[in-house]
């Protein structure tokens, strides 16, 4: 079995807000004892409804906020409890794709400064040879090295994707949140991010956490899926057992909401009931009991054990 590049143990998030004019604190539960791990080369996709906190889980991991508890090992050390200077030794290692690709990229730089300044940083290229290192990146994303002094307004959103893309490979990662993107690409260039990034890591040994609300995306990109509900994964299985049998019956809405496009494949009707509970105060037990058509009087008291089964799977279901 391949060696994890990442672990992550009972991963938590609280942020504090204030109710109305009152002056207690109440916390919103944004990410609440997460745990999973990345093996080298692999592609763990973490999927789920928007507000579940995926995407706060993928700027945890890179420390770009600061955990409340739990443990972030990369490649052996902990990350949640390192110091700025030890911090930005390893920072190179891992790095980010946002989502949007026209607020992530400075309107004042070229793509030149944008690519080629985590370079600079990082001590891996002198300033006189940095135009031709980001021309050998920009050609790897498939740009050309006659666009080095342009800015990001002359770009489209597929290309200002590229660049970012660039960005992140440019202090030779070993790993890359990708934060939903391609979101905010139309359908086509979608396709395009999604094959080049395949490529890309085929090419340099990339490890991806790949967050994404979109499960048809995550099938299609990743190894192994996570399945997130109100700061919780309730489900971890390889790609063709989650989808051959979903286990949690939070899954099994997921895929059942998944339109199928033969008309002889009848998928059963799942219907969830009622809203997301708020993270500020969510419900006792397992989270999901309120919407769950299999809700059991222990469901309502007390939450569920995140256990292997004997498939290889991890679910965290009183059903199990």
């Amino acid at each position: 079995m391949t060696a994890a590049l990442l672990e992550v143990k009972q991963l938590k998030k609280l942020f504090a807000v204030r109710r109305g004019l009152a002056r207690d604190k109440v916390f919103v539960r944004a990410v609440d004892g997460v745990d999973f791990t990345i093996a080298r080369g692999e592609t763990l996709g973490l999927v789920g409804e928007s507000g579940c906190g995926k995407t706060t889980v993928g700027r945890l991991i890179i420390r770009l906020i600061e955990p409340t508890e739990g443990e972030i090992l990369f490649g052996g050390e902990n990350l949640a409890c390192l110091d700025r200077k030890k911090l930005r030794a390893l920072r190179r290692s891992f790095q980010i794709i946002f989502q949007d690709p026209f607020a992530s990229l400075n309107p004042r730089m070229t793509v030149s400064e944008i690519v080629g300044r985590p370079m600079e940083i990082h001590g891996l290229t002198l300033r006189s040879e940095r135009d031709e290192k980001v021309g050998e990146l920009l050609a790897a994303v498939g740009l050309r090295r006659e666009q080095l002094g342009r800015y990001p307004h002359e770009f489209s959103g597929g290309q200002r994707q590229r660049i970012g893309i660039a960005r992140a490979l440019s202090t030779q990662p070993q790993l890359i949140v990708a934060d939903e993107p391609t979101s905010a690409l139309d359908v086509s260039v979608q396709a395009q991010i999604l094959n080049l990034m395949k490529d890309l890591q085929r090419r340099f040994g990339l490890t991806y956490l790949f967050i994404s609300h979109n499960i048809s995306v995550i099938r299609h990109f990743s190894d192994r899926i996570a399945v997130m509900y109100l700061g919780k994964i309730v489900e971890l299985a390889e790609k063709r057992v989650l989808f051959a049998k979903p286990a949690h019956p939070y899954t099994q809405a997921l895929l059942a909401a998944v339109p199928s496009l033969d008309p002889r494949h009848k998928r059963g009707e799942v219907i969830l009931e009622g809203d997301v509970p708020s993270p500020v105060n969510p419900p006792p037990g397992c989270r999901f009991h309120p919407r769950c058509r299999y809700c059991m009087p222990k469901c309502r008291s007390e939450q569920p054990l995140f256990q292997q089964l004997a498939d290889g799977r991890w679910v965290a279901c009183h059903l199990y």
